[in-house]
């Protein structure tokens, strides 16, 4: 069994696990929640597996590079990272409703690795640019901020429908209080927070190590430090302002708009240095 039919796996078990989580959540079917943690935590680690032996494959073939150098392989491990991620919340915040809505984005993100038109699944040697010993620090850094911005984007959608007075009472009452999706919101945001600050100044290291330059405002870059700002500004109106509730939530989605552009978008509408991702 090769790498690709774990993660071929994985895409199934976070697809379960994404149904089961929305069963909990629509059909209050809690006795499917344990199940449900169960598929997503073996998703998780077949995911692992399968991540390893795409990196011990990249030795075989001569490359030795870790698994993190295009679009495919970052999809792969963005979607660990939001796994990893959500469990932890689970296992911290005792609630599995969450699951509902940040399960279904790794999901999406293992799906589109796999059937993506312009996803290339080959392992190839890598360009001259991601010859460095930065790769694993700047990609893990920004893909685990942006994992807790997936989720934080869940939550938003969450406190919205909560919040909702029209929305159906039965249904709804089922979600957390607002007042604890408000706290696990700001959390998971603070905790994204530092890990895209630590992803832009590995990349600027990366950056002068492989261009001479800590800062070239390349559209990727110039994006990054837009989402930045996004974040920067919330978490500051929260702690100056006392923003907290809808504004939030709100934010919580536009900025993970950002980061699907700075990731995504910028590839395939904008040239520049990083182009090379798109692939």
């Amino acid at each position: 069994m090769n790498s690709s039919h774990l993660l071929g796996i994985t895409t199934f078990a976070y697809l379960l696990a994404s149904v089961l989580y929305i069963a909990i959540f629509v059909f209050r079917a809690q006795k499917l929640g344990l199940i449900a943690s169960v598929v997503t935590l073996a998703g998780f680690l077949i995911q692992t597996g399968g991540i390893i032996l795409r990196w011990i494959e990249s030795y075989k073939m001569g490359f030795g590079h870790a698994p993190l150098s295009n679009m495919y392989e970052s999809l792969v491990f963005f979607a660990w990272a939001i796994a990893i991620f959500y469990l932890w919340l689970e296992l911290k915040f005792k609630n599995r409703l969450i699951g509902a809505f940040a399960v279904p984005f790794a999901f999406v993100s293992m799906a589109y690795a796999a059937l993506g038109t312009n996803v290339q699944q080959e392992i190839r040697p890598l360009v001259p640019a991601l010859q460095s010993n930065w790769l694993i620090a700047h990609v893990v850094t920004c893909f685990i901020g942006y994992a807790a911005f997936a989720v934080a984007c869940g939550l938003g959608i969450m406190y919205l429908l909560k919040d909702r007075k029209s929305s159906t009472p039965g249904l709804i009452d089922t979600l957390p209080d607002l007042k604890v999706i408000d706290d696990i919101t700001h959390k998971t945001l603070v905790f994204g927070f530092i890990w895209l600050s630590a992803g832009i100044i590995t990349g600027a290291i990366w950056a002068n190590s492989a261009w001479g330059t800590y800062w070239s405002w390349d559209p990727k870059e110039t994006w990054s430090l837009i989402t930045w700002f996004v974040y920067a500004t919330a978490l500051h109106a929260r702690f100056v302002r006392g923003w907290g509730g809808r504004k939030i939530a709100w934010i919580a989605i536009i900025g993970f708009l950002s980061v699907i552009f700075t990731y995504y978008g910028v590839n395939f509408l904008l040239s520049g240095l990083h182009s090379y991702g798109s692939g």
